[in-house]
C-alpha cells in the first residue's frame, strides 16, 4: 500500500492554513511544451498598471487533461444546480470602479 493512502484507499492530504485561504485570480494564461503545461494565475485590477502572476502550476500533459475533464464536469454540475454561467468575450469590468478623486 502506498504511504499517501490509508487502509480504505483514500488519499491522506494535508492542507495548511495559508493555502486553505486561497488566492483570487481573474485571468489564467496557459502555455505548454512537449512535456508540461504551465498555468499562470493572475489577478488583474482596474487602475493598476501592472498585473502579477499570483500562482504558477506546472502539470504533465496527462494531469492537464485530467484537470480539464474534472473542471468541465464540475462546471456542468454547477450549471445543473445554478443555471447557465454566462460567458462574455471580455469581462464587463469598468476600468475605474470605486471612488474617484476630484481636485
Amino acid at each position: 500500500m502506498e504511504e499517501n493512502q490509508n487502509k480504505d484507499g483514500q488519499l491522506n492530504i494535508e492542507l495548511d492554513q495559508e493555502i486553505a485561504e486561497g488566492t483570487y485570480s481573474n485571468l489564467a494564461i496557459i502555455n505548454h511544451s512537449i512535456s508540461e503545461f504551465i498555468v499562470d494565475f493572475i489577478n488583474i485590477m482596474p487602475g493598476v498598471p501592472k498585473a502579477k502572476v499570483k500562482s504558477r502550476i506546472i502539470l504533465t500533459p496527462q494531469h492537464a487533461k485530467r484537470l480539464a475533464k474534472a473542471l468541465a464536469d464540475n462546471v456542468r454540475k454547477f450549471e445543473q444546480q445554478n443555471g447557465e454561467i454566462k460567458d462574455y468575450e471580455q469581462p464587463p469590468m469598468p476600468m475605474n470602479f470605486g471612488p474617484t478623486g476630484q481636485a
